[in-house]
């Protein structure tokens, strides 16, 4: 950052009054809504590194509804899900439901999102059900795809490209976002963003005209021109006590904190915030946090877990120290393929996954491996457990029996018969039905009927976590209804999971 008492001279930091503005988005810390700013003479930005070509597009556009980044043959799931059903519903049964649920249901809740399919009925050029697609991936944490399917589709107007630049810094790749802001001001979210960008581009003497300019217009609030005028010349500040931490912390607010050196923490910010921390200028505590945060709620992949536990030698212990050189001692042994290291070190890998709540992530990474060792005592019955949580529960299913001593109704759910089995819990009873003689509910199969099947998959997704807080009929209708629209291993993998995770919300 250029620093230099000439900036200084241009800050100015008493404030004019703060102008309240709603959120764009049903995500209530993205960004502000977008603005229209007048546009000031200035040098192009630079032009080190690719940005989309974009221009402003007219109102008659097409909607950006259809753009997914998973074709129908990726996903399974017809092309039309959608193009019955209202737009204003879908993304109503989007928005509404943010409970606790299990990672199969997360997954399914993601591909859904990213579906290619036709747009629904009364779609606007506005794109609404597109925007709602995109808040829900950043809302589960899933930063990266939601920034491919922006892409995709173009950030070419002012509620898609403000989402795009919210992303892009969560990330921090938010310069080829500032290169179009800059060339195209109308897409600007609001005035500070203008502001940044400048900035970002090496015009800080423009970046200081603006502030001064937007704030004596009472464009930018006293709390925000002095989060800016720090970032412009930290110099000016120095000895001075640290910001108040905002109350509202958007993505832009986050990344102007972390520029002037007095980042904000993540741990009470929303999930997608997290991705912050596991960049490398941060500790490897900091990282191995949002690793387990992240990969909770399958926001990151299994690798990244493993690949920040294994970073290097835990030098302190308790709590996240003693998870990872549990997973050390693990991977080494797995790694080395030694079984009796395996079978000694394996439960307590176990116990540390089941504390952080990764134990489905530990599952995609180890499954395959503990399956074809010859394994002893507790860690036997664990690689079971681990084999029924991964992709390959079928097949380990069919490598045991009930003689081996392993829970037989896991063992039916897995082949899809736990009605085989008698069970008295309520889960278990729950699940049971749904296999066996429940029916969807009329109002589901009466939306299928109708070829509403996508709305009827988000109102099962519902269903499913109503009843994973604790009503089990909603579990029995929601199993019942994904084994309708044959989405047999949703239903399998969601029903092993809620009995082996035996997890409540």
């Amino acid at each position: 950052m250029t620093r230099t008492k000439g900036l200084a001279a241009f800050l100015v930091l008493a404030a004019g009054p703060a102008i309240a503005q709603d959120p764009l988005s049903s995500i209530d810390w993205l960004s502000q809504e977008a603005v229209t700013v007048p546009s000031i003479d200035e040098s192009p930005a630079v032009s080190d590194a690719t940005a989309p070509e974009i221009n402003v597009t007219p109102l008659d556009r097409q909607s950006k509804d259809p753009v997914g980044l998973l074709p129908p043959d990726v996903t399974g799931l017809a092309r039309n899900i959608w193009s019955s059903s209202r737009e204003e519903t879908l993304v109503d049964l989007i928005q509404l439901d943010r409970r606790e649920s299990l990672p199969a249901i997360r997954e399914f809740v993601k591909v859904l999102m990213l579906a290619e399919a036709d747009p629904p009925l009364g779609a606007g050029a506005e794109g609404a059900l597109f925007l709602a697609r995109v808040d829900k991936l950043v809302e589960l944490g899933a930063v990266e795809q939601a920034k491919s399917l922006i892409e995709l589709a173009t950030p070419d107007t002012a509620p898609v490209f403000q989402r795009w630049f919210d992303v892009s810094l969560l990330m921090g790749t938010e310069d080829a976002a500032c290169r179009v802001m800059n060339d195209t001001p109308a897409l600007a979210p609001n005035y500070i963003a203008r502001v940044f960008c400048q900035a970002r581009a090496g015009e800080w003497a423009l970046a200081v005209l603006s502030l001064n300019t937007h704030r004596v217009l009472g464009d930018i609030s006293p709390a925000e021109n002095d989060i800016l005028s720090r970032f412009l010349d930290p110099e000016l500040f120095e000895g001075e006590p640290p910001l108040t931490a905002p109350r509202d912390v958007t993505p832009l607010l986050f990344r102007l904190h972390e520029a002037f050196g007095e980042p904000l923490v993540t741990s009470g910010l929303p999930l997608a915030f997290a991705h912050a921390d596991l960049r490398g200028n941060n500790a490897w505590r900091a990282q191995l946090d949002a690793a387990e945060r992240l990969a909770r709620q399958d926001a990151v992949s299994e690798n990244v877990l493993q690949k920040f536990y294994t970073a290097r030698t835990p030098a302190a212990s308790g709590g996240i120290w003693d998870r990872a050189a549990a997973i050390i001692r693990l991977d080494n042994a797995v790694t080395e393929g030694d079984a009796t290291a395996v079978s000694r070190h394996l439960p307590a890998a176990w116990d540390a996954m089941k504390q952080a709540r990764t134990e489905v992530p530990f599952a995609k990474l180890y499954s395959a491996a503990l399956q074809d060792m010859d394994l002893t005592g507790e860690a036997r019955e664990i690689a079971f457990r681990v084999g029924l949580l991964s992709p390959d529960y079928r097949s380990v299913a069919d490598q045991l029996d009930d003689e081996d001593g392993f829970d037989p109704f896991l063992i039916a759910i897995a082949k899809g018969r736990p009605q085989d089995v008698p069970v008295t819990a309520p889960r278990a009873l729950a699940v049971q039905s749904a296999f066996s003689n429940a029916t969807a509910p009329v109002e589901l199969q009466y939306l299928v009927a109708n070829g509403k099947t996508g709305e009827a998959m988000l109102r099962a997704v519902i269903l499913f976590n109503e009843g994973f807080a604790g009503d089990a009929r909603s579990l029995t209708d929601a199993l019942a209804l994904f084994r309708l629209v044959g989405l047999e291993d949703i239903a399998r993998r969601a029903s092993l999971q809620l009995m082996i995770l035996d997890r409540a919300t």
